[in-house]
Parts: C-alpha cells; sequence; structure tokens
C-alpha cells in the first residue's frame, strides 16, 4: 500500500441543522491484482460519513487523480475512491479481448478487498459504460446512481472518429490525434456559452500531446475493445435512486440520449447542467461536485440555478426524488 497526504480542506457550513462535516482523512492507494491484472484504487476516508462511499468513476482519459479537484467539496461528507483499472491509468495494459463484463467485475474485485459492501456509484462518459454493467452484475453493491454525460448507445460521432483516431495514433501523428478528440469531446464555440471553454480545450490538448507510448497503446486498445465488444447490454438496472445529467450543449452524448438513457431506469432523475458540454465535472467542478453531493445525501436537486428543469422520463415515479 502506498499512502499519500492531501492538503486539508476546511469543511463547508452546515445546512440549516446538518452537522458540520468531518475533515477527510488522508487519501491512500492498494495495488490490487484481479484476473492477473495489476491496478491501483486511492481511497480518501471521511470518518464521520454523511452517506455511503461515493465511487467516482471517470472517461477513458481520465485516472485516478482527476477527481482531486472535486475533493474540498466531496471528502468531507463521505468516502471517496477513485480507480485506474486494468487497463487505464498507471495500471496494467489489458488486451482488448477483455470486455466491459471484466471492467465491471474488476470494481466489485476492488470493493471487496477494501471492504466496502455498498456505495454510491458515479460514472461520467466511459465511467458510465463501466459503472452501468457493474450496477447490472452487482446491484447488491449500489446505493444510488449517478451518471454524467451519459448514454445508452455509442455515440455515432464517436463510432465514425475512432477509426480515424486509431489510425492517427498509430503512425505517431499525436498532435493530429490531439486536435481530433478535443473537436470529439468539446462543443463547436458557437453551440452555446459553455464556461472556461477555451481554457478546458488547451488543458485538454496539452494532456493528449503529454501521451506516453504506454498511453498511445492503451488508448488505441481501448478504443477497439469498444467496437469490438460494444458498451451495453440489456440487463436489469437496480432499482435504486438514479440521476442523470449532461452539460446542456453537450454534442457526443448529447440531452436528448442523456433523457432516453435516464428512461431506461424506473425512476430516474434527469437534468442538464447550464453552460456546459460533455466536460462539464471539468467545466463546472463546483456546480457537479454540488449536484452529486445533494443527491448522495438525500437534498433535493430541484430548482438549482445552474440546472434546467429536473425531468422523469420513466413513467414509473415510485423512485423519484425531487
Amino acid at each position: 500500500m502506498r499512502t499519500a497526504v492531501i492538503a486539508a480542506q476546511a469543511p463547508p457550513r452546515a445546512e440549516g441543522s446538518r452537522p458540520v462535516p468531518s475533515a477527510p482523512e488522508r487519501a491512500k492507494e492498494r495495488e490490487l491484482v484481479f484476473g492477473g491484472f495489476r491496478y491501483t484504487c486511492r481511497i480518501v476516508r471521511q470518518g464521520a460519513p454523511q452517506t455511503a462511499p461515493l465511487l467516482l468513476l471517470g472517461g477513458s482519459s481520465q485516472d485516478r487523480y482527476s477527481w482531486q479537484a472535486h475533493e474540498k467539496w466531496l471528502a468531507p461528507l463521505c468516502t471517496l475512491i477513485t480507480v485506474d483499472l486494468p487497463g487505464y491509468g498507471s495500471s496494467d495494459f489489458l488486451p482488448a479481448s477483455y470486455d466491459i463484463d471484466f471492467l465491471g467485475d474488476a470494481v466489485q474485485h476492488m470493493l471487496t478487498e477494501i471492504g466496502v459492501p455498498e456505495v454510491n456509484l458515479f460514472g461520467g462518459c466511459f465511467g458510465e459504460v463501466v459503472g452501468l454493467r457493474f450496477a447490472q452484475r452487482h446491484p447488491q453493491s449500489v446505493r444510488r446512481i449517478i451518471f454524467g454525460a451519459a448514454a445508452n448507445r455509442l455515440p455515432e460521432l464517436y463510432s465514425e472518429a475512432v477509426p480515424r483516431l486509431t489510425q492517427t495514433l498509430e503512425r505517431g501523428d499525436i498532435e493530429g490525434a490531439a486536435e481530433g478528440l478535443v473537436r470529439l469531446f468539446m462543443s463547436n464555440p458557437e453551440a452555446g456559452k459553455v464556461r472556461r471553454h477555451a481554457a478546458v480545450a488547451r488543458l485538454l490538448q496539452r494532456q493528449f500531446m503529454n501521451q506516453t507510448p504506454d498511453d498511445i497503446r492503451k488508448a488505441v486498445e481501448h478504443n477497439i475493445r469498444l467496437v469490438t465488444h460494444g458498451c451495453y447490454e440489456p440487463l436489469p438496472v437496480p432499482r435504486v435512486p438514479t440521476l442523470v445529467f449532461t452539460g446542456e450543449y453537450d454534442t457526443l452524448c448529447t440531452p436528448d440520449m442523456g433523457r432516453e438513457f435516464a428512461a431506461t431506469m424506473p425512476g430516474a432523475l434527469f437534468t442538464t447542467v447550464k453552460e456546459a458540454d460533455h466536460l462539464v465535472t471539468v467545466e463546472r467542478r463546483e456546480e457537479s461536485a454540488d449536484l452529486i453531493a445533494r443527491f448522495c445525501t438525500d437534498r433535493s436537486v430541484e430548482g438549482l440555478p445552474y440546472c434546467t428543469g429536473v425531468e422523469v422520463p420513466c413513467t414509473d415515479h415510485t423512485l423519484a426524488q425531487v
């Protein structure tokens, strides 16, 4: 086990009669092995949690450190868990023959190994793909579900872009691949006002340009995995409180796709975050953290100034929470 210390954060003020949250403990890392593949998780424990541990599964270009900027809002409320699953981040390379079922089962393996029986699950972009499969295969481990920048099918834009991006990466044109990925993940500036659009575009460009040969190899294999196995299986979804959201100008997993996805889960709520696109959790960090925190602690997500109106796309309203 490796241990890292995170900076202490001042806990937020109590809301009404709610207790003042406790400061989080040190972040710890665990190296684990599943199916012969080494992978690493990061845990920020909260000694006086207000809700179940929150598992954050990010996109394919995010790693276990990508959520550190959200910790000052989330870690005072509950234990946070992030992970580089096999095939991603600093973990072992995973051949494309291993599908999404394997990754979903790896999530369950991690929770068993670190002694966490139940989580509030957040999955963003590709993290939603893995998170949904994990929830479908291990429903007993999920208390609440939150999906961001989500869809229940592989976006056509992505399917069309994958062969071009893969070929670009394979021939070593990192700059060309970086430009293509920025165009894929971010909305056209003319679509509408997006907070920090230019800054986030530069951040993505630098991130993609700084990829190591190992990163590129994993990125190519990731694309092959999705094209070979697909993303979604029509398996039962746990009947737990569920929230789906995306940026109002998301052009990859559009609001209509998110709404369609929410309609497949009984009682799921759906909303969009204003002035954001597919990278909503980067462009509007504080707001997305607040939305996640509210839902995980059973506070209303209705009437928030940074969101559009809350919808319940599924006709089964029994689990809706507003």
